[in-house]
């Protein structure tokens, strides 16, 4: 018993490792690729990395849905959302200021508040997801990328050219930099072999293997854990842990993104994201499902409230008179985080007393 729930807690940090390292390859493949297509970063950080970094998600709700059970994909995608928003849009607020652009204030926002609503309302009267249900949300995720790709072609060369212009290195005037240890040499290898199309196909490729397996691993590890080792029900574990190991991608890319000054990946990033997690990944789930349908129970209807509530926060907060989220901003959803995390614990607390 001992040695088993070990070996499934190793299993379960392992399948983080490959869905972390599975999306960081494939963003890097996918986002190279757009750039070669000459896609704004704009568009890049809501679609294809919004894309790539819900792919964890994706995997984790496809490998549920296919096993029979399907109770970690609810909890896993509000879960996810509720952390993209409050934990790591608040970490990337507090570290630097993030604008929000005019199109982001009245389409994307609304669009991720009028989701969020449509996920609670469906779920609440009808009990579950059912099949149809599931093609209503894909259908709408199709339209808005279709939005968002007639966007892009719409840019101007002019701001294609000042951003690209921006983000490059006059290599004429740069300098030789002496390149010192062997991660050093390797981490600039892999930024040297970015550059051919080839590569970027095979990192893509690679790294959505990589989630995929590291999915199943945290699916199995996870459903063991919860229902064997801890005895707690299994969506308590996709709204944290599970919640948390998928978003880690998101956290990384955002967080990394604001340190370095691109707003529009950080807060592009968890918008699309939440916006594919519901509409794409909850479509998913629920068409697998079939007829049987994804049980949306009074945790989910908590949780779902909860993430209509962080996008409510980001909303109001895009329009105040910065058009910013600022740190006060970033300080108000870092604290929502906590109170809604305690009340998760309290709850089960109360729960395994009484």
């Amino acid at each position: 018993m001992a040695g088993t729930a070990i070996l499934k807690v190793f299993l379960l940090l392992v399948g983080f490792v490959l869905l972390v390292k599975g999306a960081d390859f494939f963003v890097d493949g996918a986002s190279g690729i757009a750039k070669k297509l000459k896609v704004s970063t704009f568009i890049i950080g809501v679609t294809v990395v919004a894309l790539g970094t819900s792919a964890p998600e994706a995997a984790v709700t496809i490998m549920d849905a296919l096993n029979g059970s399907g109770n970690l994909i609810v909890g896993n995608i509000l879960g996810s959302n509720i952390i993209n928003i409050l934990l790591i849009l608040g970490v990337s607020a507090v570290i630097c200021n993030l604008p929000v652009e005019k199109t982001t204030r009245m389409i994307d926002l609304p669009f991720l508040l009028l989701t969020s609503a449509l996920f609670v309302i469906l779920g609440f009267f009808g009990g579950s997801f059912v099949w149809w249900e599931g093609l209503i949300l894909l259908l709408l995720y199709f339209a808005y990328m279709a939005y968002n790709i007639v966007f892009a072609v719409r840019q101007s060369k002019l701001q294609l050219e000042e951003a690209h212009t921006v983000c490059s290195i006059d290599v004429e005037t740069a300098k030789p930099v002496e390149i010192n240890g062997w991660y050093a040499k390797l981490k600039f290898k892999y930024s040297e072999l970015k550059e051919k199309v080839w590569f970027l196909i095979i990192i893509t490729v690679a790294g959505l293997a990589m989630v995929v397996g590291g999915a199943q691993l945290v699916v199995d590890s996870a459903q063991y854990i919860a229902e064997d080792l801890i005895g707690i029900s299994p969506e308590i574990v996709a709204l944290t842990v599970v919640a948390f190991g998928t978003s880690l991608p998101e956290l990384v890319t955002s967080v990394s993104a604001a340190r370095k000054g691109d707003v529009g990946i950080a807060t592009g990033n968890i918008i699309g994201s939440n916006i594919a997690n519901i509409l794409l990944i909850g479509g998913i789930g629920a068409v697998c499902k079939g007829s049987s349908g994804l049980l949306f129970s009074t945790e989910g209807l908590v949780s779902g409230v909860v993430a209509l509530v962080a996008a409510v926060i980001i909303f109001v907060c895009s329009f105040g008179k910065k058009k910013s989220l600022g740190r006060t901003a970033g300080v108000i959803m870092l604290s929502c985080l906590v109170a809604y995390y305690l009340f998760i614990f309290l709850n089960l607390y109360v729960i395994k007393i009484y």
